[in-house]
C-alpha cells in the first residue's frame, strides 16, 4: 500500500521516541529490530535488561542493540516517575508506596516516560488486553486539550478510487464508544480530522452519518447526528464538516448534489463519522470483508500522546506499521 510507505517515509523523516512495553516479547522484539534497522523511529524496550539481550541474542536480532533498554524494576528515574504518580493519582487515594510499586508495570512506566517527556508514544497490546492498555494511559497521559473522549478509528484502503482520497477513507468510531451523545460525537469528528491529517496527509472533508440527509427523516438518532455537526462546527470553525448525510450522498457525487445540494462534503468525504459503535464496527467490517478493503487500525485518538493498542494476535508486520502510525500521529500533535 502506497500510503503505508508514505506513513513509513514522513516517520523516518522525524524520527522519534516510540516505547514497547512488552518488550521480551517475540513479535515485538522482532518487529523493534527491523524498525531500528530501517530508522523508522528511536525504539524504547521496557523489560529484564538480562531477558531482552538474551531473546535477541537467541533470535539472532542484531540491531537490538542499539535500542534503550529500561529495566522497570531498576532504573535512574524510578523515584521521579513514582513521584510524578503519586502526584497524579493521590486525590485518588494512592500512597507514595503504591505509586512506586506501581511504576514498575510496564504499562505504568510506559506512560509515565510520556508524560515525563521522555518518549513520544506508546504500543502495546501484543500480551496484554485493551483495559490494560488503556486504563494507564488515561489515567496519567490523558486526552488532548478539549477532548475528553478517546475513540477508534480504521483507515479503509478500498479498491474504490472514486471514493474518499484514491480510495483511502477514514472510519470512526469503531472501536471504543458505544453510543456517545452529540458533544462526544463532535469530539470524535475532531479528532477523526486529525488523524485524516497526521496519517493520510489530506485535508479532511468530514461527513456526519444517518439514515438521514439534510431532514429526510425525523427521529431523535437523526436530531443527535445533527446537534454533533452544530457542536463540531463551534469548536472547530475551520474545519469541513456537514451532516446529517446518509452513506450514499457523503460519497457520490451525483447522489450529494440530489440530496444536498450545496454541501461542501456531500459526495466529497473522506472521513466517514458513525452515529454508534455498532454502525462504526458493521460499517468497517462489511467494507473490509465484502469490499476486499484493507483496513488498518484501531488507531486510537484523541489522548494527548499517541497510545496505540494492537491485536493479541497481530503479526510482526502489524507492529511495524502501527510504530510508524504512532511516529505520525506525534509528529502531527507536536505541529
Amino acid at each position: 500500500m502506497e500510503l503505508i510507505k508514505q506513513i513509513i517515509k514522513r516517520a523516518k523523516a522525524d524520527k522519534q521516541r516510540i516505547v514497547l512495553p512488552e518488550g521480551t516479547e517475540k513479535r515485538t522484539l522482532e518487529a523493534a529490530n527491523k524498525l531500528i534497522k530501517d530508522g523508522v523511529a528511536e525504539i524504547i524496550l521496557i523489560g529484564n535488561t538480562e531477558e531482552v539481550n538474551k531473546l535477541a541474542s537467541d533470535m539472532k536480532l542484531k540491531h537490538i542493540s542499539k535500542a534503550t533498554i529500561i529495566d522497570p524494576v531498576s532504573h535512574d528515574k524510578k523515584q521521579q516517575y513514582a513521584d510524578l504518580l503519586y502526584e497524579l493519582r493521590k486525590s485518588e487515594g494512592m500512597t507514595p508506596e503504591q505509586a512506586l510499586q506501581t511504576t514498575e508495570d510496564p504499562l505504568y512506566l510506559a506512560c509515565l516516560m510520556i508524560k515525563s517527556g521522555d518518549a513520544d508514544g506508546e504500543i502495546a497490546g501484543a500480551e496484554n488486553t485493551t483495559g490494560n492498555v488503556l486504563r494507564p494511559a488515561l489515567q496519567i497521559i490523558k486526552t488532548t486539550p478539549g477532548i475528553n473522549v478517546v475513540s477508534g478509528a480504521f483507515v479503509m484502503f478500498t479498491k474504490t478510487p472514486e471514493y474518499g482520497e484514491n480510495g483511502t477513507l477514514i472510519f470512526a468510531d469503531c472501536a471504543v464508544m458505544p453510543d456517545p451523545d452529540a458533544g462526544q460525537l463532535a469530539q470524535i469528528a475532531i479528532s477523526s480530522a486529525q488523524t485524516a491529517r497526521s496519517l493520510v496527509g489530506v485535508e479532511p472533508r468530514v461527513a456526519m452519518l444517518s439514515f438521514s440527509t439534510k431532514g429526510s427523516a425525523k427521529h431523535e438518532s437523526v436530531d443527535k447526528v445533527t446537534e454533533a455537526t452544530r457542536i463540531a462546527h463551534e469548536m472547530a470553525p475551520e474545519l469541513l464538516i456537514d451532516g446529517e448525510l446518509q452513506a450514499d450522498a457523503a460519497l457520490v457525487p451525483s447522489v450529494g448534489e440530489s440530496k444536498a445540494p450545496g454541501s461542501l462534503i456531500a459526495g466529497k468525504a473522506n472521513v466517514l463519522v458513525f452515529p454508534t459503535l455498532e454502525a462504526g464496527n458493521i460499517g468497517y467490517k462489511l467494507v473490509q470483508r465484502l469490499g476486499n478493503a484493507e483496513a488498518i487500525g484501531p488507531v486510537l485518538q484523541g489522548m494527548a500522546a499517541p497510545v496505540n493498542d494492537l491485536s493479541r494476535g497481530c503479526s510482526v508486520e502489524d507492529i511495524y506499521n502501527m510504530v510508524a502510525i504512532t511516529a505520525n500521529q506525534a509528529i502531527g500533535l507536536k505541529q
